[in-house]
């Protein structure tokens, strides 16, 4: 990874990536590329909207850079424009209130993030889009505070206290 001056990136086939400039280990001034070779994104000073594509040629992610990170709303995909997750960034991390997908497209958790993990409030859905649990999560730990817990008919199974996942007697 180049720290400081000019630089290209090239992608796993050795088709042009990122052509320009770096500062601090980060894309500063430059053009991202397609397998085309069409440029799909221009950064300035560290900002600007970008596309990033994947091995495979298909979009994998779109958002904003600012000071050279990543930061607000963006969308990441699993290929073939299947949305993985949207939600917001923060230096280059999720931070803030997200939405993950499975492949298939299903909702399976939306809440809050901290520096990429999941931290705080969220609701995580079992893959027929059923409520399965919804409370705290630290660290992305599932169940630190307090929670709920659903069967697949929706059941409640337990309300209470949880302490890293597990269900603590109060």
């Amino acid at each position: 990874m180049i720290k400081n001056g000019k630089g290209i990136e090239y992608d796993y086939f050795g088709k042009l990536k990122f052509e320009g400039e770096y500062l601090k280990g980060k894309k500063w001034n430059g053009k991202g590329f397609d397998k085309n070779n069409n440029v799909v994104y221009e950064l300035n000073n560290g900002n600007g909207k970008i596309k990033e594509y994947g091995e495979d040629g298909l979009l994998s992610f779109e958002g904003e850079y600012l000071n050279g990170e990543i930061n607000g709303k963006i969308k990441e995909y699993y290929g073939r424009f299947e949305l993985k997750f949207e939600g917001e960034y923060l230096n280059g991390k999720r931070n803030g209130k997200g939405k993950e997908y499975d492949y298939k497209g299903n909702l399976r958790f939306e809440g809050e993030y901290l520096n990429g993990k999941r931290n705080g409030k969220g609701k995580e859905y079992d893959y027929k889009g059923n409520l399965i649990f919804e409370g705290e999560y630290l660290n992305d730990k599932k169940w630190n505070g307090k929670g709920k817990e659903y069967d697949y008919e929706g059941n409640l199974r337990f309300e209470g206290e949880y302490l890293n996942g597990e269900k603590r007697n109060v």
